[in-house]
């Protein structure tokens, strides 16, 4: 059974915001690790909840990644929360429109097979009145 899909907009209830940080920031944390491991890469990450209480995670010393950020002059992918919500939004579209044409596609294929149906049928009484005459 899968999880209930939510709605991502601010938790209004105190607790169970509290409750819910704490859970993905695990989550978060993990998946970084992970990918570090996996991926062999470098991976510093910082969060400030909102109470400004600091926590991270580095892949392997936070300095050096962190001073390694600071001194890269080179064009990099960057990405906000107005970029994410954008590409989900898209992406979202792009689904939409591909169940639109599967649909079309579906009843145009319905409408096919009943053609031929009828046309058999038709083709079977054409024969009968032929072989009786």
């Amino acid at each position: 059974m899968g999880r209930k899909k939510i709605q991502i907009t601010r938790i209004m209830d105190e607790r169970n915001r509290q409750v819910t940080f704490t859970k993905r920031k695990f989550g978060l944390m993990k998946k970084a690790y992970e990918l570090s491991v996996l991926c062999d890469c470098e991976i510093a990450l910082i969060i400030f909840n909102s109470t400004n209480k600091l926590f991270q995670y580095a892949s392997t010393d936070m300095d050096k990644v962190l001073l390694k950020y600071t001194e890269y002059n080179e064009p990099h992918e960057s990405r906000t929360n107005s970029d994410i919500v954008e590409v989900s939004f898209k992406k979202t579209q792009t689904t939409h429109a591909d169940s639109r044409r599967y649909t079309h596609y579906m009843d145009y294929t319905v409408l096919n097979m009943q053609m031929l149906i009828k046309c058999t049928e038709f083709c079977r009484r054409c024969y009968f009145l032929h072989v009786c005459l």
